[in-house]
């Protein structure tokens, strides 16, 4: 190679080696190579175009102003024109004459010389740099080798500023997606999960619209649940056969699927896809749940697009983390209704315990009157009325006296409800009704299970509702989060064996004021409360030969003592 060309093309490679390290733009780098290598070769016109994998055309990305002044085409197929015939062929060319080239296609009418070199990455071709000249034989074949080398190094450069920005998306989609993970497990309610999940999809992937589609197994059926898009897309309406929609093969194959064009003849029957012409690709996602298909995230694009390997990955992982928190907000709305559900029995079990005390205060007097009234021994004349009177008194007391009993037995826990368990397994079956409740409080809970087997014969129900009235007391006392710890140990009192569960939280005590009234019934510190956990829990325990008692509380916690007796 003659000195002078490399004398030439040194300050130009030099110029785009140091773009690798100043530059961190893709597209400014490509337009400042044009205008170098324009510059180097002292040519007309020039044009960088890049392949789009997706379409397997070359796309104009930079050119000069005056070959964009007379209306280029932006794209070319492989194999047309100069450029075309450089990438299919991956090899560079060198046309004197334009005018008797076969293979030129007429850009700017000035132009007499063109040569044409592949941007090269291994042997794949990711672009190819277009000269022209305004002279026949404006360009030599030196020119041309040394065009070649230029393009090599631009093909470096722009691979590593490419890969840079590739790090730098890949950056910010991680951080994206570890923000979305965090705020959707914060969710509670599905219309504020649904809008960050679409949200979130549309960000991490740069996507026009995300549709998430609600699937119902026993029905089979597909319904719109949220639209999020940065155009006016309009979703169906209504509930959707699975087999009549595009999202359908997710649902089947409980696998990612991506469809290139969704406005292809073949979907326009399709009932699913949201009516806006504009949406092109489609990406489905599966929400998964122990194999279960709760979802079905789509997200869409406004141009053709073949989804890469890490944009898949990426919505497969903010999928997983949809498909949890979504079943976390329903198990959390089950225990907020188990908890008013509860709630209500509290209030049903002391009404049900105070009409028992009335009944029983009412027998007493009761039996009383039964007795004067039938010893009486009034002689009325046989025709008196009064006979009839005295009749329908005896009568109605007796009657009174049925009602008494029925409410008595109807209050009294049939024994047959009673039977042996082991009170570890009741405990611990306790606190997988309220794991959520616990973590959504922050609340940490350790149970530390007897060495012994502890067997009971209780009602299960019932010393379950008292465990449960104990939990919730603690959360309630811990409003930042805490500790509850729960221990059993075995005592012998007058013969008798007795087991004592004590349930300790690191909350605020006991209000000085009521710790000495705190089993009354209706009996509350928070103004909220209803004050029926503690009196029924005590009435329970009663009724079970056992008790329940503060063992202790103050400032720092509270230790609640529940004593029960060991089955026999």
């Amino acid at each position: 190679m003659p000195l002078s060309d490399d004398a030439r093309l040194l300050p130009a490679l030099y110029r785009v080696a140091a773009l690798a390290s100043r530059s961190t733009d893709p597209a400014s780098a490509l337009r400042e190579m044009l205008e170098i290598v324009v510059a180097t070769f002292h040519a007309d016109s020039g044009s960088i175009a890049l392949l789009n994998p997706d379409t397997g055309h070359l796309g104009i990305e930079v050119a000069t102003e005056v070959y964009a002044a007379e209306n280029a085409a932006s794209e070319l197929k492989l194999g047309h024109g100069i450029t075309g015939w450089c990438v299919l062929h991956h090899r560079s060319l060198l046309v004197p004459d334009v005018t008797v080239e076969p293979r030129y296609i007429a850009v700017r009418s000035a132009a007499r010389c063109e040569m044409a070199a592949p941007m090269m990455d291994g042997e794949h071709v990711i672009g190819v740099i277009d000269l022209e000249c305004d002279r026949v034989g404006g360009f030599e074949a030196g020119d041309l080798t040394l065009l070649e080398r230029f393009t090599t190094e631009a093909a470096l450069v722009m691979q590593r500023l490419w890969q840079l920005a590739h790090l730098k998306d890949k950056a910010r989609q991680l951080e994206s997606l570890i923000t979305a993970g965090q705020s959707l497990v914060t969710k509670l309610e599905q219309y504020d999960l649904f809008d960050t999940l679409t949200h979130a999809a549309n960000d991490l992937l740069g996507s026009h619209t995300c549709v998430l589609y609600l699937h119902d197994a026993a029905t089979r059926m597909l319904r719109c649940a949220f639209v999020a898009t940065s155009g006016t897309v309009s979703p169906p309406a209504g509930s959707l056969p699975v087999n009549s929609c595009l999202a359908a093969a997710a649902v089947h194959t409980r696998r990612q699927v991506a469809f290139l064009d969704v406005q292809a003849p073949e979907n326009s029957e399709l009932l699913d896809l949201p009516r806006d012409p504009t949406l092109r690709s489609m990406l489905a996602t599966p929400l998964l749940f122990d194999n279960d298909v709760l979802c079905v995230l789509a997200v869409f694009t406004d141009h053709i697009h073949r989804f890469a390997n890490d944009e898949k990955r990426l919505c497969t992982t903010l999928a997983s983390l949809g498909a949890v928190a979504l079943e976390n907000a329903r198990l959390y709305s089950r225990v907020f209704q188990s908890e008013d559900t509860l709630r209500k029995n509290e209030r049903l079990t002391t009404l049900g315990l105070l009409a028992a005390e009335i009944a029983h205060e009412i027998r007493n007097p009761l039996t009383v009157l039964k007795l004067l009234h039938g010893g009486l021994g009034v002689d009325f004349p046989e025709n008196d009325p009064r006979h009839t009177d005295m009749r329908v008194i005896g009568e109605k007391l007796d009657q009174l006296e049925s009602i008494v009993t029925r409410v008595l037995g109807f209050a009294k826990a049939p024994s047959s409800l009673h039977s042996r368990w082991s009170l570890a397994d009741i405990i611990e079956d306790t606190l997988v009704l309220v794991r959520l409740k616990l973590a959504q409080s922050k609340v940490a809970l350790r149970f530390e299970p007897p060495v012994q087997p502890l067997v009971v014969e209780v009602h299960k129900g019932q010393i379950q509702q008292v465990l449960l009235n104990l939990m919730i007391n603690a959360t309630q006392a811990m409003p930042d989060g805490g500790n509850i710890t729960i221990t059993a140990t075995t005592d012998e009192r007058e013969g008798a064996h007795l087991v004592q569960v004590d349930m300790a939280d690191n909350g605020t005590g006991i209000p000085e004021k009521i710790r000495d009234r705190v089993f009354d019934s209706f009996l509350s510190g928070r103004a909220d409360g209803t004050g029926l956990g503690l009196a029924i829990a005590k009435r329970i325990l009663l009724s079970h030969h056992g008790d329940i008692a503060v063992l202790s509380t103050s400032p720092t916690g509270t230790t609640m003592r529940v004593t029960l007796p060991l089955a026999k």
